[in-house]
């Protein structure tokens, strides 16, 4: 089922960043914006703000963050679908986190004015 989307940009340039399984959550995680903790049996990811990451951090940086505006119903099925499929069809890269109102969509973010169009195209509303 595909679903007409509200989409607007978080503020800001984000880093998605690897620790070990057993790592402490960082100060430097912490402050305003979003940021997520994803702990995983084998390691721990987080997702913040790159200008809080230290450079001996693994990180992937350059994100740009998307957001649908929910919230959706847990049963709806095809949000993050309709949301991924216009991007990831046109060969940009995505990184998807869900909260309970919403998706968040890490892209490269040198790829924001692609992906405008290929959501625009898909008949979704995005909002910088």
């Amino acid at each position: 089922m595909d679903h007409i989307l509200h989409i607007r940009f978080v503020p800001g340039r984000y880093a998605v960043s690897h620790l070990a399984a057993d790592a402490e959550v960082p100060s430097w995680l912490s402050g305003a914006g979003f940021k997520a903790v994803i702990y995983a049996e084998d390691e721990v990811t987080l997702v913040c703000l790159e200008d809080r990451v230290p450079l001996d951090v693994t990180s992937e940086r350059g994100w740009a963050c998307l957001r649908t505006m929910g919230p959706f119903p847990f049963e709806a099925a095809g949000i993050v679908q309709s949301l991924i499929a216009p991007l990831s069809g046109n060969g940009i890269g995505v990184f998807v986190l869900c909260t309970y109102d919403g998706e968040h969509v890490l892209i490269p973010a040198s790829e924001t004015e692609k992906a405008v169009q290929c959501l625009e195209t898909a008949g979704h509303v995005v909002r910088r």
